[in-house]
């Protein structure tokens, strides 16, 4: 792999992770601490900055803007990205931005929507921890990935620290995709992204094929994403896979 920097990234966030993910290489969790080694987290960290803006602005001049007939929302993000948002080479803010965006879109009021019984309180905030690690991953504007951690592979990464069996682990990523099939979490989540510099794409279908989530700037070029992720994603997953303290599971 390529790292560009090796410093620790540390962040107090406002609430406490499990402690199980200490079970992926490169990452100690001491309740709210979190540590993350680079040399040892990431498969590839080739770039140590990312566009972020202020929560408290999104929430203020994005979050209860309605869309119209001259102005789409991904144009209202877009132009308020343009505005707002900085490039920062603190991985601690990336991670506390990242914890705030999830925070409001896995919220439990969510559950009764969702359509999936079997999905709770407890399975959103595994959402919301690993979404946040998530936030580091990076794509250029060119489409080349340049960050890749192992929450990139949601199904395989929660089912490592949580103990999820393979069919948690997909149910757990078909809400996570429910961001683009649902359209009012659709458009949520377009605002709320924003905070975070981009729009979050997948490679997925609604299945989960474990390829993956990464918010990436507007304009990106979709079709080098798409052919990268598709040559390196198979050997990470087992690499991810063999942390799991029940294979069986």
């Amino acid at each position: 792999m390529t790292t560009t920097n090796t410093t620790a990234i540390t962040v107090e966030l406002p609430e406490a992770f499990d402690e199980r993910w200490s079970r992926l290489p490169g990452i100690q969790v001491d309740g709210r601490r979190i540590t993350i080694d680079p040399a040892e987290y990431f498969f590839r960290f080739e770039s140590n900055t990312w566009l972020v803006a202020d929560w408290e602005l999104v929430k203020v001049q994005l979050l209860d803007v309605e869309e119209s007939t001259e102005s789409a929302v991904e144009q209202l993000a877009l132009e308020f990205i343009k505005a707002h948002a900085q490039s920062t080479p603190g991985a601690a803010r990336v991670l506390s931005t990242a914890y705030e965006v999830y925070a409001y879109l896995f919220r439990d009021e969510h559950l009764d929507g969702l359509g999936l019984p079997q999905i709770t309180a407890e399975h959103l905030r595994m959402l919301r921890e690993a979404a946040t690690l998530m936030a580091l991953n990076k794509v250029e504007l060119d489409g080349h990935i340049s960050n890749v951690g192992p929450c990139w592979f949601f199904p395989a990464a929660t089912s490592v620290v949580f103990d999820l069996d393979d069919e948690m682990g997909g149910m757990l990523d078909e809400v996570y995709h429910g961001g683009w099939f649902n359209e009012h979490r659709r458009i949520e989540s377009i605002k709320a992204h924003a905070a975070l510099g981009g729009r979050l794409v997948h490679g997925c279908q609604s299945v989960p094929d474990q390829t993956g989530g990464v918010v990436a700037p507007y304009g990106a070029a979709m079709a080098t994403f798409r052919d990268e992720l598709s040559a390196f994603k198979a050997a990470w997953i087992e690499q991810i896979y063999a942390h799991r303290v029940n294979p069986a599971a």
